[in-house]
């Protein structure tokens, strides 16, 4: 060993201690900033609880080989992204107004599903039959898809696009159910207005394209379109936005919807951390919401196993006040 230099596993130790944090820091700082960045950072963001996992590796690293700098950031880090594990929820104070001020006068029950290139319809035709949800919005739902779904199932109203491969889209009501205009996007994002219990109720389906790298500029646009949307309804009634968003809470993006007056169901019912996508793995993120205006207030939210998918669905209950 040349004299004064620390040995190799040392070495190695602290800069792999120091690159981890590096990297972290990079992506938990964009998230202090409210940004999104670019490629890595938006599809890392999406997966942030996990990051707790290399930052407490990168701790348990420095603190073996004693590097007192490393500990404390790594700790740093732990708390940062600690402290954003918690929902977000801007709407809540006018949303605990607007419950107190108003009586319910019905429940909504609302499924969103991406049945992958219309792969999963089989079984949520299954899952609808037995859970009967009031509204059905489905994502990736092709023509075969929407035929399935028509002979498998009794729902009188719908607005559907059912373009091909993971482009289509549909919109199922046991409600009277008027068509309305959607967003233009590359995947398809119809709309409709629902009558409940006398009120007028605007649903959007939401999927915007997934922020994979040379993508993320459309992703974040279409997320501000459905943003835009909010904005522009939002004094006209109720609403209710749900479906694959491809974005979680610690996307700059989606919490500028949320931000527009939304609240997000699962979120304020305590399940804003249960994974949606990838089904298959225990390490996911949740990407599928129901968000809904304050007139809107959840009251409970499911998540449902289908075959054939690499999302799970979301069901919710939502409490109607009169307007």
């Amino acid at each position: 060993m040349t004299p004064g230099r620390a040995p190799l596993g040392r070495r190695i130790a602290l800069w792999g201690a120091g690159l981890v944090l590096a990297g972290l820091t990079v992506v938990i700082g964009c998230r202090v900033l409210d940004v999104d960045a670019t490629t890595p950072v938006p599809q890392l963001l999406a997966f942030l609880p996990w990051l707790l996992v290399p930052a407490a590796a990168a701790l348990l690293c420095a603190a073996l080989v004693r590097w007192r700098t490393g500990m404390a950031w790594s700790v740093l880090l732990l708390v940062v992204t600690a402290w954003f594990l918690q929902p977000y929820d801007p709407a809540a104070t006018t949303a605990s107004a607007r419950a107190d001020g108003g009586r319910e006068t019905a429940r909504l029950t609302v499924l969103t599903s991406n049945v992958l290139f219309g792969k999963a319809t089989s079984g949520l035709v299954e899952v609808v039959r037995e859970e009967r949800p009031d509204l059905v919005l489905v994502q990736e739902c092709d023509a075969a898809c929407l035929a399935a779904l028509r002979s498998g199932l009794d729902y009188p109203y719908e607005e559907a696009v059912p373009s091909p491969g993971s482009h289509g889209s549909a919109i199922l009501s046991r409600h009277p159910l008027e068509p309305a205009p959607g967003i233009p996007s590359r995947l398809e994002m119809p709309g409709a207005v629902v009558t409940v219990a006398g009120q007028r109720v605007r649903v959007q389906l939401a999927h915007p394209v997934p922020p994979v790298p040379g993508g993320v500029a459309l992703w974040r646009r279409e997320l501000a379109a459905l943003r835009d949307w909010v904005e522009r309804h939002r004094s006209s009634g109720p609403l209710v936005v749900a479906g694959d968003f491809n974005a979680s809470q610690d996307h700059a993006a989606f919490r500028a919807l949320l931000d527009a007056g939304l609240r997000d169901a699962a979120a304020v019912v305590g399940r804003s951390r249960t994974p949606t996508w990838p089904a298959s793995l225990p390490l996911g993120a949740q990407i599928d919401h129901v968000l809904a205006s304050p007139a809107l207030v959840p009251r409970a939210a499911r998540f449902l196993e289908l075959a054939d998918t690499d999302h799970r669905a979301l069901m919710v209950e939502l409490g109607l006040r009169a307007g």
